[in-house]
């Protein structure tokens, strides 16, 4: 079953995070931009509140929970109230999807994944970030799941899991960035962006559809 429940009660309490937590979240936010195409047609998958959508004039996004859209849509962007596994969108419409520590929530991550391959025109962008579940953060979070108000439900994956559904899904020319080395809640400035995996907490691949 999707879990909406606490997203709805706490939407407020989520979108808060960023603004207590903001050097984390431009640490996030610059790992995102490495892979952002410079111009075209983009949507988020997962909008939440809309803090991924909005620094990257993105103006379409998904997501399921009622409160975090309205939050979302008083950012200026158009929300479709549905599931990642089941887009409300033309095939081959957009030239690029975000989609941000929603695949852990996810009840069909497959499904999900080909539905972001079938809106996407052939080349265009799939920018997936993850919380990677074999970092320090990862690990923490995964230990204190029972007793977290939005993780108590998620699945966190690792990279090479997420590389192998994107490959098997018909993405290719997967490009990798990580960033948050330091507890959000000690961070005193923003942590760099390194390529690659298997440091960082906050892991986004870049995929092509197609072949490159």
């Amino acid at each position: 079953m999707h879990q909406q429940t606490n997203f709805n009660k706490y939407a407020s309490e989520y979108d808060r995070w960023f603004d207590e937590n903001h050097f984390a979240y431009q640490s996030e936010i610059e790992a995102i931009r490495r892979f952002i195409p410079d111009k075209g047609l983009g949507v988020e998958i997962g909008a939440g509140t809309g803090r991924f959508s909005t620094p990257f004039s993105i103006t379409v996004g998904v997501e399921p929970s009622d409160a975090m859209a309205e939050i979302a849509s008083s950012r200026g962007i158009t929300v479709h109230r549905t599931f990642a596994e089941d887009l409300p969108f033309d095939s081959e419409h957009f030239d690029y999807a975000l989609m941000v520590n929603t695949i852990c929530f996810v009840e069909d991550t497959l499904k999900a994944i080909q539905e972001i391959f079938r809106i996407l025109i052939p080349g265009g962008k799939f920018i997936l970030a993850i919380i990677d579940k074999n970092s320090k953060l990862g690990l923490m979070y995964e230990s204190k799941k029972a007793s977290s108000m939005f993780y108590k439900d998620a699945v966190f994956y690792s990279p090479t899991r997420v590389l192998e559904m994107l490959c098997k899904t018909g993405f290719s020319g997967s490009q990798i960035a990580q960033t948050i080395f330091t507890n959000p809640r000690q961070m005193t400035e923003p942590d760099p962006v390194k390529e690659g995996y298997g440091e960082g907490a906050f892991v986004v691949i870049g995929s092509v559809k197609g072949k490159e």
